[in-house]
């Protein structure tokens, strides 16, 4: 149930099983990329965390005021970070269909009309950030429609909520329904207007969204290029190279374009706090050069195998040091829940060739997620002066899972377990700047 994000005491302590990463674990998973404590204590003061450690050394410095909040049984990681997320399409998960192209005329723009009431936009909005709290993700890269009041709406409710959340304006000219269409130069004022009003607005970011390169001609692809550079701090996300057939068309409208990197080069849209979903069908070349520009991938394993889009190269990914996360795509994706979208990632990287251990698997969903969302110096894990997102997991949220964990012997053996198993029930609690902004039935704090 929410919380309503309950006010943090001064100084809270979280005694459970941590865990949290200062650094990519890779391939090899890097002992020294983690911190893990079988039982911990996770210091909060006024939202931010204080310190982190082994129980018995960091509440035997604890002052006797400081309450102390049992979560045995329990791991604590920072919030999950979900790096790509359509709110509008929420009411169309699991919506029966063929691949992107059809799907999107089928499905998605429909829903996505409806948006221009902005009574339905507030419902979603509220519904969609508290299915994101239950689900454990406090941090998300967000896609609105074509309508700026959908961005209003999105904002108010996670302002509201006192979340980190990314957003912004869908920029279409081309190649949609005309009903969804705005022009280039309308694209860039109500976008600039948008940005005035809530880039930097509390815990609120800003991002430049066309929609992707198809749907969007070259003069609205200029102006979003110039909002980019009138606007340094904002962030840019859009679609990449997720199915074959999109690569023909993009080839198609851009015939200038030697790859599909390079269009977003030529627009000042590939840099640091940009985020291109998908990323399926990309040359080991436009990997360096997105690595190069800093540039990050937003990986959709669930939606990517429900439309069958393809699978996405984790280790290409990692030996061109691009900047990845994970997102859970819905309404393509299939679940919100990152545990779920993990066990999916883990499949996809074995068809590939390369397992994905758990340990990267929950750096990918923590401070990867940070890195790719260039957040990293404010969430992601419990360095100190870190605000205080985490989320609280149950290791016995279904009996299934519970029998698992008593033949589990090492801290990769219970995570893996977690990954594979775990869902929505796992979630016990989830924390918003230190206070309590849900709690599963039953749960006390």
């Amino acid at each position: 149930m929410p919380a309503n994000n309950e006010r943090a005491t001064p100084l809270t302590a979280y005694r459970g099983m941590l865990l949290h990463f200062l650094s990519d674990p890779g391939e090899g998973d890097n002992p020294h990329a983690a911190q893990f404590f079988e039982d911990g204590v996770l210091v909060v003061e006024d939202g931010r965390v204080k310190s982190i450690g082994a129980a018995a050394s960091v509440l035997a410095g604890l002052a006797d005021t400081a309450r102390v909040i049992d979560c045995a049984g329990r791991l604590i990681l920072p919030g999950f970070v979900d790096t790509h997320v359509h709110y509008p399409q929420t009411d169309m998960i699991a919506s029966y269909g063929n691949q992107l192209l059809d799907w999107l005329e089928r499905y998605t723009y429909p829903a996505e009309a409806a948006f221009v009431d902005v009574g339905h936009a507030r419902d979603v909005a509220e519904f969609f950030l508290d299915e994101l709290l239950r689900n454990g993700t406090t941090t998300a890269m967000v896609f609105a429609t074509v309508h700026a009041a959908s961005v209003d709406a999105f904002f108010r409710s996670a302002a509201a909520r006192n979340l980190r959340m990314i957003a912004g304006k869908v920029l279409m000219d081309r190649n949609c329904p005309e009903h969804l269409r705005d022009t280039p130069e309308q694209g860039y004022r109500e976008s600039s207007l948008l940005i005035e009003k809530w880039l930097k607005q509390g815990r609120l970011g800003y991002a430049i969204t066309p929609r992707f390169a198809v749907t969007s001609s070259d003069a609205q692809l200029t102006l979003a290029g110039q909002l980019a550079r009138e606007h340094p701090e904002a962030h840019i996300q859009s679609h990449m190279a997720e199915i074959r057939a999109e690569l023909t068309r993009v080839r198609e409208l851009f015939p200038a374009s030697r790859d599909y990197v390079e269009i977003f080069e030529r627009f000042g849209l590939m840099r640091e706090r940009a985020v291109y979903a998908h990323c399926i069908y990309l040359s080991a070349e436009e990997r360096a050069r997105m690595a190069r520009h800093d540039a990050a991938a937003a990986v959709c394993p669930t939606s990517n195998l429900f439309l069958g889009s393809g699978l996405f190269e984790f280790e290409a990914a990692r030996r061109a040091g691009m900047r990845v996360g994970i997102g859970t795509d819905v309404g393509a994706g299939t679940s919100f829940n990152m545990l779920r979208t993990l066990s999916e990632a883990y499949k996809v990287a074995e068809m590939t060739g390369h397992p994905l251990s758990p340990w990267r698997a929950f750096y990918l969903a923590t401070l990867g997620g940070a890195r790719a969302l260039g957040l990293d110096q404010r969430i992601g894990n419990f360095e100190p002066g870190k605000e205080a997102d985490f989320v609280v997991l149950r290791l016995d949220s279904t009996p299934l899972l519970a029998r698992r964990m008593l033949t589990c012997v090492t801290p990769a053996e219970k995570l893996f377990a977690l990954m594979i198993l775990g869902d929505d029930r796992a979630v016990a609690a989830t924390y918003v700047m230190g206070a309590a902004a849900y709690r599963a039935s039953g749960e006390k704090g």
